[in-house]
């Protein structure tokens, strides 16, 4: 997991293995009834199946989305007094971190729908490298050239008999 799917900013971890999946960061918590909605956000991801964890830390929110993205927890729940007054919250995948801003009424539902779209994101993403580091090979020596050329993988002709085993394996 780490070497397929982690990049420069730590870890990228599936939804579906993440011990963490979404985490729920306020935003000015010190503001009358921020921590109060925060917390019943992450009640709702709970009560929906997900393993949800709220941050109510004294960090800054810079340190907190710096400490969730090297954990590689797939997606931040974002609410602060400005999106809790328009009944909104923000979501941020962790691999492209793109935002989409959620109406609270549709909470457990677009959750759901973006930690589908990371798990789409990462295999694709997975997909592609390895599709692109295999190579096919049709005899001893193109395979050594191939593999001295390019690494990856060699995918080699064999023509089902153990004598072209053991010819490839030597």
């Amino acid at each position: 997991i780490i070497m397929t799917h982690g990049d420069n900013n730590g870890l990228v971890l599936p939804p579906k293995v993440a011990p963490i999946q979404a985490v729920v960061l306020p935003i000015a918590q010190h503001k009358p009834g921020v921590l109060d909605a925060a917390n019943a956000i992450k009640e709702r991801l709970a009560a929906a199946g997900l393993r949800v964890k709220l941050d109510d830390s004294d960090n800054s929110m810079g340190w907190k989305c710096a400490e969730y993205e090297m954990k590689g927890v797939p997606l931040r729940v974002e609410c602060g007094p400005r999106e809790l007054e328009k009944g909104e919250c923000v979501l941020v995948r962790r691999t492209d971190r793109e935002k989409v801003v959620v109406n609270l009424t549709d909470l457990e539902t677009a959750v759901a729908e973006q930690l589908v779209i990371v798990q789409k994101q990462m295999f694709d993403k997975a997909k592609k490298n390895l599709d692109e580091h295999i190579f096919e090979a049709h005899s001893l020596e193109e395979a050594k050239s191939l593999q001295e050329a390019n690494g990856g993988y060699i995918k080699t002709m064999w023509c089902g008999e153990l004598e072209c085993e053991m010819k490839m394996k030597d």
